[in-house]
């Protein structure tokens, strides 16, 4: 079952390579979305694909990101049916 998840990560989260970091992960997973720098000083990242999928590929962005998150909200949406995983200005 394919499900879409929007997270939005507080902490130290940019200008460390977070979009970067997490664009890479994302390529050793069957997910698709994207990953932006918020004004206030977050990062929106949205990701859908298998449901089990995507969980695995939120917590690797979790371990490898943990020292600079320091909250993180993460919702369920409805699936985008984004076509790849790309980096948003």
């Amino acid at each position: 079952m394919n499900v879409c998840k929007r997270v939005l990560y507080q902490g130290h989260v940019q200008g460390v390579g977070f979009r970067y970091t997490a664009y890479g992960l994302a390529h050793r997973f069957t997910v698709a979305g994207y990953v932006k720098n918020l004004p206030d000083g977050s990062v929106e990242l949205a990701v859908e694909g298998e449901s089990g999928e995507v969980d695995r590929f939120l917590e690797a962005v979790a371990r490898q990101l943990a020292e600079h998150i320091q909250s993180r909200e993460e919702h369920e949406q409805p699936a985008h049916g984004f076509a790849k995983f790309e980096i948003r200005m």
